[in-house]
């Protein structure tokens, strides 16, 4: 069958990608070098659908690659890019849009909870049409199989949808795409309010951790993190929410088993268990905000490496969208 092609994609949104994104998409991502050919990129286009800065965009673009970079995405065994380099996404975007129902993008529940947030009037169209872009993302690289955690599982199956319906319209044309399902990663919820998900855009600055944080403010933020009066390590999500939390990190950063890591805590209180936990997070970020800071330091070599990963993924763009416009009755473009 041959090695299987991965595609993933991850917003520039922020200054720093934080430890649920870390534990959730990148170190998977860097696990997969390993058995497929892989094909990630800075999806900055996505990024563009609320109102934004240009500069800002354009610094958190360079800053999500250089963690990514840092993170072990090693440009030898995978194609890393940003998105806006390789205009295919938007052109296949547009001939996907006009095979896709209006009810049938209606039905998308992100859009709906986003635009619920901030009122349907003020939404844009980009928020709107955003899964049509990430099944064109999938589908221009002919992707095997795309990761996926649960809040992505509708969207993927868009793409299959569309995949689907261009092939029985026009011929053959597109790989259909199947989930890849991430090995089990428990959610990472706010070190503040346990009971919601560490989050950008909800969480305060004391309830996530961030990839970049020094290890100073890590440390502080483990031993701050909400707990409860009963001074007993032990997995319980409904009693014990904010050490189930701290727990997982744990687990997820070590390797180590939640019961393991319990029994050798136990009931002798919260102090040494967040030391360790600090410490633990402290060192498997340390070199990643290091290595960050150096391909920042030198924004042309980073940029090159950028521009390399685009001319790789173009090279597969293109010939992709040389079958769709041929299949569409387009006429050929000349390079």
């Amino acid at each position: 069958m041959g090695t299987r092609r991965v595609f993933s994609g991850i917003q520039p949104t922020a200054d720093s990608f934080h430890l649920g994104n870390y534990l959730g998409a990148v170190r998977q991502w860097v696990d997969l070098q390993e058995s497929r050919e892989t094909i990630y990129c800075v999806v900055d286009l996505h990024a563009i659908t609320v109102p934004y800065d240009p500069q800002v965009l354009r610094r958190r673009t360079r800053i999500a690659a250089a963690q990514l970079f840092a993170s072990g995405l090693d440009p030898e065994r995978c194609i890393l890019f940003v998105q806006s380099q390789v205009p295919e996404h938007a052109e296949l975007n547009w001939v996907l849009g006009c095979l896709t129902g209006f009810g049938e993008a209606n039905r998308m529940t992100q859009f709906k909870d986003k635009s619920a947030k901030g009122g349907a009037d003020s939404a844009s169209v980009g928020l709107f049409t955003y899964p049509i872009l990430q099944a064109a993302d999938i589908l221009l690289y002919q992707a095997d199989e795309v990761p996926v955690g649960e809040d992505q599982r509708q969207h993927l199956e868009l793409s299959r949808n569309l995949a689907q319906r261009f092939n029985h319209r026009f011929g053959e044309t597109f790989t259909v795409p199947a989930p890849y399902i991430l090995p089990a990663v428990s959610k990472i919820t706010d070190l503040q309010d346990p009971t919601s998900k560490m989050s950008k855009s909800s969480s305060s600055p004391q309830g996530i951790i961030d990839l970049l944080d020094e290890p100073a403010a890590i440390r502080k933020k483990i031993n701050r993190a909400v707990t409860d009066a009963e001074s007993v390590v032990r997995a319980d999500d409904e009693a014990k929410p904010g050490v189930t939390n701290l727990l997982r990190i744990y687990a997820a950063l070590s390797g180590e088993k939640i019961d393991d890591i319990a029994a050798r805590y136990g009931d002798g209180g919260y102090g040494g268990f967040k030391k360790d936990l600090g410490n633990l997070v402290a060192d498997t970020f340390g070199p990643i905000r290091e290595r960050t800071a150096k391909h920042l330091a030198d924004t042309d070599a980073l940029d090159a490496l950028l521009e390399d990963g685009a001319r790789r993924a173009r090279a597969i763009a293109t010939a992709t969208m040389a079958q769709v416009r041929d299949r569409c009755g387009f006429p050929a473009v000349n390079s």
